[in-house]
């Protein structure tokens, strides 16, 4: 089980360095988690897990960047659980019976899906952690089983930002226990607007709390917070935005119009060695439509996005995870927060509206030490999000045609074809063949003429969810 984080490099104080050969034996944590970490299958710790679990230990704040993929989410989460053991067996922090409940542990996530990943972490390294209580927080889902969550003693909550005031404001969730305060992904909390609900949820906690913040960058306004909400905090850096992804093959296609990119995604989902595939659209409504649209012609595909309801949401993950999916279409809120090691392909249909997004849809592939593929579809007018997205990342993104869906116009002058490149054969119907309209095709397909954009909303064609 691997958990990612965007990468970028701290632009402060010098960064750790990685220790050479380390071993699980080494970091300092309990035998019940060790036991844990080894049925979970790591053969050793991560380099994020190396530098981070040890410093975490000894209480200091810390704030650590690291690159997707790198077992950053157990960074935290074994030092979260060893303070819970030690507490326990530190007479001075017993809880009294009947005395003040509420959290030991609490972490901070920008979306529903990255807390419940978190929340299953705790569940898989904290199994031999007797009576270990967990509960998370989100919006979207309805206060009553919260509310139920929060009551009595409580080892750790995960929260959304947003949700977790809420019930702090209704005097529901009681935040005087917390004893380690964990921001996960804090640059993208703050993107999304939560920097005063962050503000405000700090200053409800003991101030002799220890914090953890995990971010792709410590610039700007998240390095602000950072200096606000930490004290004398070591910096670790594990890598940048700038890694080459070795594990990854990013190609880019470009289309000479939407007709044109149909047929190129159909070829791409054709192909025998796609054994899982994210595809990211730019908005909620092409998501719902290309899902339609793709389960007419027979994938196995359901559409994930912030507009559905959380039920929904939570089944889709689900059959995902149990391959009762081949074809996942979502928006950006699943490019952080899945972690389904068989997803062999991102496809990037849409472009992102951040060059930094690009980094967390493809890393959704080439997990758990694995190999993946990351294709962009582009259109002319996409040439400028391409150029920045090569700038973000240092790396020119290399153009490839595929057999028989060669573009006819020419490639933006400064990036070229690569001819001795292609991906696999014609298919025997493609989203641009006449003899199959209906998907970007003239004529009608089965559902009766339909435009682009403008489908309707899909659930998975085969895995029982309803439509």
């Amino acid at each position: 089980m691997s958990f990612d984080s965007q990468d970028e490099a701290l632009l402060a104080a010098p960064a750790a360095t990685t220790p050479t050969g380390p071993s699980f034996d080494s970091l300092g944590v309990a035998p019940e988690i060790l036991k844990a970490i080894t049925h979970a299958g790591y053969p050793t710790p991560t380099d994020v897990q190396a530098l981070a679990v040890p410093a975490a230990l000894t209480g200091r704040d810390l704030q650590v960047s690291a690159k997707t993929g790198s077992g950053k989410t157990a960074a935290f989460v074994w030092p979260a659980l060893q303070r819970i053991l030690d507490a326990r067996n530190d007479p001075a922090k017993k809880r009294a019976k009947g005395g003040p409940s509420g959290p030991r542990i609490l972490v901070l996530a920008p979306t529903r899906e990255l807390a419940q990943q978190v929340s299953r972490a705790f569940v898989v390294y904290g199994g031999g952690v007797q009576g270990l209580r967990i509960a998370h927080v989100v919006g979207g889902v309805p206060y009553h089983a919260q509310l139920k969550a929060l009551r009595g003693p409580l080892d750790v909550l995960i929260a959304t930002p947003g949700r977790l005031l809420d019930l702090m404001n209704s005097g529901s969730a009681i935040m005087s226990q917390v004893e380690m305060l964990v921001l996960d992904e804090a640059d993208r909390m703050l993107d999304m607007g939560f920097i005063d609900d962050i503000t405000t949820i700090a200053q409800a906690l003991p101030q002799e709390r220890q914090t953890l913040m995990f971010s792709a960058t410590f610039a700007g306004t998240v390095g602000k917070l950072a200096s606000d909400l930490t004290r004398d905090p070591q910096r670790i850096n594990v890598a940048s935005h700038t890694d080459t992804h070795a594990q990854i093959e990013q190609r880019l296609h470009w289309a000479d119009s939407l007709h044109h990119k149909h047929a190129l995604l159909e070829q791409l989902l054709a192909d025998r060695d796609v054994d899982q595939a994210v595809v990211f659209t730019s908005t909620q409504r092409d998501a719902d439509a290309l899902a339609w649209k793709l389960g007419e012609i027979g994938h196995s595909v359901a559409a994930l996005h912030g507009g559905m309801p959380q039920g929904r949401r939570n089944r889709v993950l689900q059959d995902l995870r149990h391959r009762q999916l081949r074809v996942l279409v979502a928006t950006d809120v699943a490019s952080r927060g899945i972690d389904v090691p068989t997803i062999t392909h991102v496809i990037n249909y849409g472009l992102p509206m951040k060059a930094e997004d690009y980094v967390h849809r493809i890393g959704r592939t080439g997990r758990a030490g694995r190999t993946g593929l990351a294709i962009t579809l582009a259109e002319r007018r996409d040439v400028g999000m391409i150029r920045r997205i090569e700038r973000f990342t240092t790396q020119r993104i290399t153009a490839s045609v595929v057999a028989g869906l060669e573009p006819k116009m020419p490639a933006p002058s400064d990036t070229k074809p690569s001819s001795e490149r292609s991906f696999g054969k014609p298919a025997g119907k493609s989203f641009g063949a006449p003899r199959k309209p209906g998907f970007g095709g003239p004529g009608k397909s089965r559902g009766g003429p339909r435009e682009f954009g403008a489908g309707k909303p899909s659930g998975p064609r085969r895995g029982g969810f309803e439509r």
